[in-house]
């Protein structure tokens, strides 16, 4: 293969004169003129990084060089649209003359160029996620026909997401297993077989699935010296943004196209939260080891909270353990305003209850618009208490990191569980769960419920009892047939729950049924789905009676879904603090700041607590002029009596100076 590789025009580019200094502010003036060379530029919550980027492009263009030689990285199409239209509107060059888009857009379009490199046809096809799972799901029966018989085994979708971030993080499956997927420790010698079956199926076909795009493009850098030599040489300068979400494969195409230096890493160590999705804290914190004389600048001045939450955003930083941080002190470019304030509830129901007050007095005494008043959580079912409270007031809210909790599909089908052993002649609850079964669909689930019904009337016993019954089975199709013996054993536990116990032991029992099992197989995420449906042993510790607490639900249920919002429209925001990260408002509300709430239990067992620490920082650093951290003494999820907590290390380990306690008195009052 032959390459040209490019000449440097000594002309500078046409673009209009743009006074750099007076449009930035001084530590973005010396991070966007900084010589060429590996920069590492710090750049704290509100500092304007995306400006500092932004105008980067702009002086590269301004020096002489042209938009082909600059590469561009980003993590979503939006911001490099945003990024590169912004360069236009400053330079008038057009987006299309740069090499600018995600890490996966990007190595598509290298690898159309220079797939044959490594034997990859330039007329390979991409498959979408469905189709991705689909050709595992063949490849894995090709291997194990009987592996998905198994319901604790994970399905394709789940057993997709251990394998990709086995990828992304090039962890062996094992560890991979071990670390991010502890339900599926038992069948992890199984999984590497899969995965080179997956592989070789794909590169017999001619396709490449979404984490091909990185693994491919890496390895076309790695093992085609000369298409190497071609991207290094005509990219003299590559940018990359929000740097420490990189994995391990996107920080090694970074280390090899800037293997001359000259690259500009933007990021912030303090807001690294995505591990789980395989970022690489390392990442950030090596560059300057990886890039000899990497010059590290720091964008301090944030210009959207006031300085009493930053300091005590700054109190948060300065309690992470020495050496495992780079140094930074956000200052605020606005007036002096009030402190932050810390509010130590009775259990959830009494949090909500504060918060609703507050929202109110906000809303109506002070002025604030709805829209810009959010409430943060480290996990949905801590909102659970929050989504009871405004729905009962009437106060529109949206909830922009998923649905409402009772509307969460598993939550939907435990409930779907619970109305059928409660009431069997309700077909569509019957219908829910059923089709969870191999290879029952709704037809099949119909006609085993007309089967029992019969049945029962000519035995005169309880419908739940002819379930297991061999005229009952026999319309049972035969994929589902292993499960059912636990199935209907496991109906019949929550009947004798239901008839003997109250609801917080019924609910507890559905859970740890075969719906539990079901459960390990049929999500990736079964570890935080299982502790929502925890959720719901709290919530049926108000009720006496399951009738009480199935009504009470679908009123909830039906309450809500009339108050369907606009986004857009004046209401308030409810999301996990993931899903919170670039956003910022008025007022922020973060719940739930307890030991085993935030930072989880399960980084508390584990010994590791930083990545907590972070999302913290990060929930704390959304908040523009006012910020509310409040906790509960009791998680009443645990049901009756509760469980005591403790507030969170994050807040014991700062100086009581930097935040004003809310004491609540038992009428409300504060």
């Amino acid at each position: 293969m032959d390459f040209e590789l490019p000449t440097h025009s000594p002309r500078a580019a046409k673009i209009p004169p743009i006074d750099f200094m007076a449009q930035l502010n001084a530590e973005q003036f010396a991070a966007v003129t900084a010589a060429p060379g590996p920069l590492l530029v710090l750049a704290g919550a509100g500092s304007g990084k995306t400006r500092t980027l932004t105008y980067r492009v702009a002086w590269l263009l301004s020096q002489g060089v042209r938009p082909g030689e600059i590469l561009l990285l980003t993590f979503t199409n939006k911001a490099a649209k945003e990024m590169l239209h912004r360069v236009h509107d400053l330079t008038s060059i057009e987006p299309a003359r740069f090499w600018g888009g995600t890490f996966h857009s990007l190595g598509n379009r290298a690898l159309r160029i220079y797939g044959d490199a490594i034997k990859l046809p330039k007329n390979f096809t991409i498959l979408d996620a469905d189709e991705s799972e689909t050709l595992l799901k063949q490849t894995v029966e090709s291997v194990d026909k009987l592996f998905f018989k198994d319901k604790t085994n994970p399905r394709p979708g789940p057993l997709f997401s251990v394998l990709s971030l086995a990828r992304n993080t090039q962890r062996s499956i094992r560890d991979t297993v071990t670390k991010n997927f502890p339900q599926y420790g038992e069948i992890t010698d199984r999984l590497p077989a899969f995965a080179t079956a997956y592989e070789k199926a794909r590169r017999d076909q001619s396709v490449v699935d979404y984490d091909d795009l990185l693994e491919l493009w890496l390895k076309l850098l790695a093992e085609a010296p000369e298409v190497g030599a071609y991207f290094t040489h005509r990219f003299r300068h590559v940018l990359v943004d929000e740097y420490q979400d990189t994995n391990t494969l996107q920080a090694q195409i970074v280390d090899r196209v800037a293997a001359h230096h000259q690259v500009m890493a933007v990021g912030d160590d303090a807001q690294c939260i995505y591990s789980w999705r395989g970022a690489d804290f390392e990442n950030i914190m090596t560059f300057p080891d990886r890039h000899a004389g990497t010059v590290i600048h720091r964008i301090e001045v944030n210009y959207r909270s006031t300085p009493e939450i930053l300091a005590f955003a700054n109190g948060v930083l300065n309690a992470q353990p020495k050496g495992r941080h780079f140094d930074k002190e956000l200052r605020s470019a606005r007036q002096h305003s009030i402190k932050p304030y810390v509010v130590q509830c009775m259990d959830d129901r009494e949090q909500a209850e504060f918060i609703l007050k507050r929202i109110h007095s906000l809303v109506h005494d002070d002025g604030v618009a709805a829209s810009e008043i959010a409430i943060l959580y480290r996990s949905h079912f801590l909102a659970l208490e929050i989504q009871l409270a405004l729905s009962r007031a009437g106060i529109p809210y949206v909830i922009t990191s998923g649905v409402k909790f009772f509307e969460r599909q598993h939550v939907r089908d435990l409930v779907a569980l619970l109305r059928f052993v409660y009431n069997p002649a309700d077909v569509q609850a019957w219908s829910r769960i059923a089709v969870l079964l191999p290879k029952v669909g709704e037809k099949g689930a119909l006609k085993i419920h007309a089967a029992a019904l019969d049945h029962a009337r000519m035995m005169q016993k309880n419908f739940i009892d002819v379930l297991a019954t061999d005229d009952v089975k026999s319309k049972v199709a035969k994929d589902a047939k292993d499960d059912w013996a636990q199935f209907c054993e496991s109906l019949t536990q929550v009947a004798d729950a239901m008839s003997t116990q109250k609801p917080t032991d019924t609910v507890t029992v559905a859970i740890e049924g075969w719906y539990g099992d079901y459960l390990k197989g049929a999500y990736a995420d079964y570890t935080d789905r299982l502790e929502e449906l925890k959720a719901l042993v709290g919530f049926a510790s108000r009720f006496e009676e399951m009738q009480d607490l199935l009504a009470q639900i679908v009123l909830l249920n039906g309450e809500t879904s009339e108050r369907e919002v606009d986004p857009n429209t004046e209401c308030i925001k409810l999301t996990t603090i993931h899903q919170a990260k670039g956003l910022e408002y008025d007022v922020v509300f973060l719940i739930g700041a307890a030991d085993g709430q935030l930072p989880t239990r399960r980084s508390i067992e584990a010994g590791d607590v930083e990545e907590e620490r972070r999302l913290f920082y990060v929930a704390v650093t959304r908040a523009k002029n006012e910020l509310y951290i409040s906790y509960p003494r009791v998680a009443t999820r645990a049901g009756p009596g509760g469980m005591m907590l403790t507030p969170s290390r994050f807040l014991t380990e700062l100086d009581d100076s930097l935040y004003e306690e809310l004491r609540i008195k038992r009428s409300y009052g504060w």
